[in-house]
């Protein structure tokens, strides 16, 4: 593969927030604590070494939770290893998605991967660094795991249940996986492949339990650790933050107060925080606590608590209370020994709401690192890109404007005629001074004229160029088809695509080839083309 590095200021797809930290926009510093880079790594982790950590409760919870899925050395040794004091995470999390959803959420592992070998390279080995993979199990929006798609054909799950994704049963994806066989087909790669999935879901009883098995199967060799927080020792050590934000809201106040200073500086809102931002949890629940005269109520239900029964209730039962995304990091960050978290730009923007509430908490907020984004070329790609005269970087652009360029590069004549466009407003222009000199009221009409004129000018420039598309109709099918392809919907493929079509074409080397290509703290997307053999 050859690999090139396209500055993320050159990717419209990508939000403002976006470039502006993966550039290192100077507004942005005051809303983290460590710039992205490797040497910020010997501060931290002298930071975090005077940091207490449940560590005996996660090396418990994370082997309960393997105890079931196959062994893999690598994985195992990391487990253990963070039980020792010396041990440290580099952290990424996604939620549970059907099939691991499109290829940023594979992105995210791998980045964390390289990223968590690196630094452990930089420590010279006297610490162990381990990348892990955080389950998002609590989110209930169905509607944001539940579909994929493969080879231009969606699959969507419906799993008939209600409250967290991650704790519905897996029974109800066998529609899913029966599409998914149909669509890899019947050769001897697919067949295996489809069995390594199917093994992964037929033997999990919940959805979070499926995506940890699969994610063992093809990154339990790289040694990383996937971990379902959603557990009840795991909560207890939360308990005085959600108690606090129970009695005193705080969450409310503080953030609000950070994302009113990063919208004066022209970044939007990414998650408005809630008055109390708990929901509550049972099977096949999860709503919204709120507090109204004084009493708590939990949404759509009957529950309702008094202070001293709330509370009560968090102490004999935390599992059942799971924070929103404005308290979900800080839970991350006090469970596991964390360095850096790894994140797209769209959740890096909302953990830069986060570090005045990490103060106030006296919780270390982590480095922010941005997962790599890539376009994947291959051989087929390549050709026809060069056949069109386009550089990958040209075709990150809007589709109509591609093919305004194609035509103008390919035409028989010049099509533009912007020069004699602007060559006409001259003239009119000079018109117009030599009647304003004689008679002010006729300015007017002179510059009416212009527009008029103008416009005829521009009539027929549309027409030139519908006359050569026209002539190139065929090849500009194919650069259409090909700009779908690299971006569907004019949108990015690594929000699009699942990786199963490209494990399928290209083995485990498809993992390989992206680990080999991912380089900590890439400045800007990635491009992978594959070369001619």
């Amino acid at each position: 593969m050859h690999k090139s590095i396209l500055p993320f200021s050159q990717v419209p797809q990508l939000s403002k927030s976006d470039v502006a930290y993966a550039t290192g926009d100077a507004r942005l510093t005051p809303f983290y604590s460590y710039a992205p880079d490797l040497a910020s790594f010997e501060q931290i982790l002298l930071e975090k070494e005077r940091v207490e950590f449940p560590r005996a409760d996660l090396v418990k919870v994370l082997s309960e939770q393997y105890a079931p899925l196959p062994k893999h050395e690598k994985v195992s040794r990391n487990i253990k290893a963070l039980g020792q004091d010396n041990a440290f995470t580099i952290v990424t999390a996604h939620q549970p998605s059907l099939f691991l959803g499109p290829l940023y959420f594979v992105y995210k592992a791998l980045t964390a991967i390289n990223l968590a070998e690196a630094v452990e390279a930089r420590s010279g080995g006297n610490r162990r660094i381990v990348p892990v993979f955080v389950l998002g199990s609590e989110d209930h929006d169905i509607e944001e795991v539940n579909k994929v798609n493969l080879f231009g054909k969606k699959i969507v799950w419906q799993p008939g249940e209600t409250g967290p994704v991650g704790s519905m049963g897996t029974a109800s994806l066998a529609p899913a996986l029966d599409e998914l066989r149909s669509i890899l087909g019947d050769g001897d790669a697919a067949l295996a492949l489809f069995e390594r999935v199917e093994k992964c879901y037929r033997g999990a009883q919940t959805f979070a339990t499926a995506t940890q098995a699969l994610l063992n199967d093809f990154f339990g060799h790289l040694g990383l650790v996937v971990l379902n927080m959603n557990d009840a020792a795991l909560k207890r050590h939360f308990i005085p933050i959600m108690r606090a934000e129970l009695t005193e809201q705080p969450a409310y106040r503080i953030v609000n107060e950070t994302i009113g200073q990063l919208t004066e500086l022209g970044f939007k809102a990414q998650a408005a925080p809630r008055e109390i931002n708990l929901f509550y949890m049972m099977p096949g629940l999860r709503e919204r606590i709120v507090l109204e005269n004084g009493v708590y109520k939990v949404l759509n239900t009957e529950l309702v608590f008094s202070v001293q029964e709330i509370l009560a209730e968090l102490e004999a039962h935390p599992e059942r209370f799971s924070p929103n995304v404005v308290l979900r990091p800080l839970f991350q960050e006090i469970i596991l020994p964390n360095l850096a978290y790894v994140g797209g730009g769209g959740e890096l923007a909302y953990w830069l709401e986060r570090k005045s509430l990490f103060r106030h908490f006296g919780v270390q907020f982590p480095m922010l690192v941005r997962r790599h984004s890539v376009l994947w070329l291959d051989r087929d790609a390549g050709k026809k890109l060069a056949k069109f005269g386009f550089t990958p970087a040209e075709f990150f652009g809007d589709t109509d404007q591609l093919i305004r360029n194609y035509v103008e590069k390919n035409a028989a004549g010049e099509v533009s005629l912007e020069l004699e466009i602007n060559a006409l407003k001259k003239i009119f222009e000079q018109v117009a001074a030599k009647a304003m000199a004689i008679d002010p009221s006729l300015e007017k009409s002179v510059l009416a004229e212009s527009v008029k004129a103008a416009a005829g000018l521009e009539q027929w420039q549309g027409r030139l160029v519908r006359s050569e598309k026209q002539k190139h109709e065929t090849t500009l099918n194919q650069l259409r088809a090909l700009k779908e392809k690299l971006y569907p919907a004019n949108g990015l493929q690594e929000r699009y695509d699942n990786f199963l079509p490209y494990v399928l074409k290209y083995g485990e080397g498809f993992i390989g080839v992206l680990q080999e290509n991912f380089a900590p703290f890439d400045a800007g997307f990635v491009v992978l083309q594959e070369e001619a053999p």
